[in-house]
């Protein structure tokens, strides 16, 4: 049977910190071959009404540093959960989860779909809205291309289990927010927020903007682009875009989906032939960027587990505040649209 290098270093946690976290298989994907569990890992206050983390990667297989950084994260996170007084006392009050490994699959095999042929950022019931990119938007054509949408009538395994998983940890949540770890676009690392599928204006755009700008006021001098992902590209079936207009119908209550899209034509313009692997023109090949990649976004992270212990820092907007933030984030990422 395959084995997955990631789903062997998420079970040497789990052994490590039986008393301390709570992990669940969410799914298994099987086939002939292999035979793979994707594992959901919690920390801290289990009630419902916490605040909620959640850390995604391997979605799409080609794009492996998305699991490596997530479950790395997930290893520095369980060391301070042992020793670390601040990280014991945050937990008594958020909930973190980690699902590094959406796609066992994609990453054992090297390949960006399930072992269906189908890419489950593009698997949701949800259509995209204008003009929406031939194939790279997604499609109903043949697995046989990328993009592959999978079935109309039923979402992938994962991908439902996916979406069924964080809509349970977030369901009740007062205020959550999600980070989808990926590569493969750019020469900047990218935060995307909603929406994928509509270049329309996010409707809770200003409490993005409001937490924008805490990250840019703490942490003026950081690296990243901060967008919503339809300035690059549209595309069908966008999990994220689902799972938020789901949760959305249900609650009033904040949640913010993200996406950090690391930038990897800038590992690409480093090392060129890099580019004539199979991996190479989605991570870093090199030793030394693997090493650079898997701590560049620790600071993101604990930027985030603050921003949830402190909610009514940027989340509690009086209108005044929802309406200067609401003019500027239309001035800063959708210009030309109507306030």
């Amino acid at each position: 049977m395959k084995s997955l290098e990631e789903i062997q270093q998420i079970e040497r946690v789990v052994e490590d910190l039986d008393d301390y976290c709570r992990s669940e298989v969410i799914c298994r994907v099987q086939g002939e071959k292999f035979d793979f569990p994707v594992y959901k890992i919690s920390f801290g206050n289990p009630s419902p009404q916490a605040p909620v983390l959640g850390i995604v990667g391997g979605v799409h297989g080609l794009e492996r540093i998305g699991a490596q950084v997530s479950v790395s994260l997930l290893q520095t996170f369980s060391k301070l959960a042992l020793w670390d007084q601040t990280t014991k006392d945050l937990l008594k009050e958020i909930r973190v989860f980690f699902i590094p490994t959406v796609n066992p699959y994609g990453l054992a095999f090297m390949r960006r779909s399930n072992h269906r042929g189908v890419d489950l950022m593009r698997n949701a019931p949800i259509e995209g809205d204008g003009k929406i990119p031939f194939l790279l938007g997604g499609h109903y054509h043949s697995p046989l291309l990328p993009w592959y949408r999978g079935r109309p009538e039923a979402m992938e395994l994962e991908a439902q289990a996916l979406c069924e998983n964080v809509r349970q940890e977030i369901a009740a949540s007062p205020c959550a927010i999600t980070v989808d770890f990926h590569s493969g676009f750019g020469l900047r690392d990218r935060i995307w927020f909603p929406y994928a599928n509509s270049t329309k204006v996010f409707e809770d755009i200003e409490l993005v903007h409001s937490l924008v700008q805490l990250l840019e006021n703490t942490y003026p001098h950081h690296f990243y682009q901060i967008e919503p992902q339809s300035m690059n590209y549209t595309t069908h079936g966008d999990l994220w875009d689902y799972i938020f207009q789901e949760h959305r119908k249900q609650s009033s209550q904040v949640f913010v989906p993200l996406c950090v899209e690391m930038g990897s034509w800038n590992w690409v313009k480093k090392n060129p032939f890099q580019i004539f692997s199979s991996l190479g023109p989605f991570n870093p090949v090199k030793a030394h960027r693997m090493k650079r990649t898997l701590r560049r976004h620790n600071t993101f992270f604990d930027f985030l587990l603050k921003a949830l212990r402190s909610p009514k820092v940027w989340s509690t907007l009086s209108e005044e505040q929802k309406f200067k933030h609401r003019q500027l984030a239309l001035g800063r990422w959708y210009k030309g649209t109507p306030p």
